[in-house]
């Protein structure tokens, strides 16, 4: 079996190649090092050398002689151009609210990173080599929740780090306390920056924050979506449900990929299971069919993977892109663009918000049959011990609805909104900042509620004794029996939910179904 850490580089390498996701989820998430290849300083020190040229030159150049935004025609003197980086950076720097994780600003400095190693942003090499050491030192400087609008790139987030990089505002050490940026430079053996034509603007016009949640969030949901199979499967055998519906010559006719690819998984997991064969005898079940949230699980849940499927796409083509305006071309060419917008981004983080949603919902329906007497054939009310005293898994099943009702919410796109900035030149932004933030929120939500039907299943399928689980449904119902008790009375809930959610949320669940996967 190969896992994930088999897979996670202690060393990543920048501006070499485009950086891969797992190469992100490594140094955001794991702390991997980062190296910048050779050739990367090399055409950083090239295309710096033409940006100090034009700094030179009487004629305005946008971001290098000039002000920004609706003050791109304002020429700045050469003796204020320092002062110019400088302000640009601190009044940029206007976050506000909460911090925002350490893995996203950690995905958000490397993206960055990445981005200067190009060679098309017009940086000195000391640059490149400041936001390394910054990663390498463990140095996370605080970004607050709100302030970008997704537009000109995640302006307000990377304003705090190129400030922090220029030893001014606060950070989190490697050790997560709280210190001053000069304080945390020295202690790393770095000089904070002081920045030069152009750079300013390098440092903060690009899609990186709302990127780095996207590749954060596709790592995770691999994840999940597995696990929803694998919930979808105990809740199957632990409510006598059929298998046949999900024969490969029926999923076939449909031929949707990511529908065949969970309808495998739920026949994997169900193979062997003792409890499915005890009533595969047309004398011994008489239903003809099971309800949706069980019979169309592949659908449903294939879904998902297919728009998974066309999230990545998109991801993989904006790391491999060089976002910022203006841009240095290969051939010498300073000019302005558009490419620092958001929206093809912004699109695929809301399109996924709604397919959280979807497959919480239908995971939600699942737990809410296990739990009525009516529906659950055979099995007591709530899944409780003494029907009348004890309550069972009542109030798990309302989390579980309160989680989806709020992931309903958050499907609500972010993207279609738009909100003018900048005296009316930065006139439709793509919010897509906001559509990561909530698809975090989505992601997590999401962990829970499948951990609530993982919970819940492993009771019912202890409750089918003496029939067995099959080998894959009954390795999961032994990894929750490490964490969380099986049926007797009531007790305090609230522990178990949460480490099952733990056990969802680090793959624990999916290795112990699907070790192969």
């Amino acid at each position: 079996m190969t896992t994930v850490t088999d897979l996670r580089p202690d060393v990543v390498t920048v501006g070499a190649a485009p950086l891969r996701p797992e190469d992100v989820v490594a140094v955001a998430r794991h702390g991997a090092a980062v190296e910048i290849a050779a050739e990367a300083l090399a055409r950083v020190a090239a295309t710096r050398a033409l940006v100090e040229g034009l700094a030179d030159d009487p004629d305005p150049h946008y971001g290098i002689s000039t002000g920004f935004g609706a003050l791109a025609t304002t020429f700045i003197a050469p003796e204020r151009r320092l002062q110019l980086q400088a302000s640009l950076i601190r009044s940029h720097a206007a976050g506000t609210g909460p911090e925002v994780e350490r893995e996203v600003v950690r995905a958000l400095q490397l993206l960055r990173l990445q981005t200067l190693a190009t060679g098309h942003t017009g940086v000195r090499p000391l640059v490149v080599e400041t936001y390394a050491g910054m990663l390498n030192a463990g140095i996370t400087p605080i970004v607050r929740e709100y302030g970008s609008l997704g537009c000109s790139g995640d302006l307000a987030p990377l304003s705090h780090v190129a400030l922090a990089a220029m030893g001014e505002g606060p950070v989190r050490d490697a050790s997560g306390e709280q210190v001053d940026a000069t304080d945390a430079l020295a202690a790393a053996s770095l000089s904070p920056l002081v920045l030069r034509e152009k750079e300013g603007l390098a440092l903060i016009n690009g899609t990186d924050g709302m990127l780095g949640m996207l590749l954060l969030a596709l790592h995770d949901l691999s994840v999940l979506l597995d696990t929803a199979d694998i919930a979808a499967a105990m809740s199957v055998e632990s409510q006598l449900g059929t298998d046949a519906v999900f024969a490969a010559d029926l999923q076939a006719l449909r031929p949707q990929v990511g529908q065949s690819v969970s309808a495998a998984n739920l026949r994997a997991v169900l193979a062997g299971s003792p409890i499915v064969a005890s009533h595969k005898d047309p004398a011994v079940c008489t239903r003809v069919q099971d309800a949706y949230s069980l019979r169309c699980s592949p659908q449903v849940h294939g879904a998902a993977r297919d728009t998974v499927d066309h999230a990545r796409t998109i991801a993989s083509r904006e790391l491999a892109a060089a976002v910022d305006n203006p841009v240095i071309t290969d051939d010498g060419r300073v000019e302005s663009n558009g490419n620092f917008h958001g929206a093809p981004v912004a699109y695929v983080l809301d399109f996924l918000a709604i397919a959280v949603a979807d497959i919480a919902s239908i995971s939600e329906r699942r737990t809410d049959r296990a739990l009525d007497p009516a529906r659950s054939h055979g099995l007591p009310p709530f899944l409780a011990h003494e029907v009348g005293v004890d309550s069972g898994l009542m109030i798990a099943q309302y989390a579980a609805a309160g989680i989806v009702s709020e992931l309903k919410r958050l499907a609500v796109p972010a993207s279609v909104d738009s909100i003018p900035s900048s005296a009316m030149q930065e006139d439709h932004v793509s919010m897509g900042w906001a559509a990561a933030r909530k698809l975090r929120r989505g992601i997590d939500g999401l962990a829970r509620v499948l951990a609530i039907e993982v919970l819940t299943a492993a009771r019912a399928l202890d409750l089918r004794a003496p029939l067995q689980p099959g080998p894959a449904t009954g390795a999961v119902r032994d990894l929750v029996r490490t964490v969380a008790d099986g049926p007797g009375p009531d007790r305090f809930l609230s522990p178990d939910m949460e480490a099952v959610t733990a056990l969802v949320a680090s793959g624990a669940v999916t290795a112990a179904a699907l070790p192969a996967a």
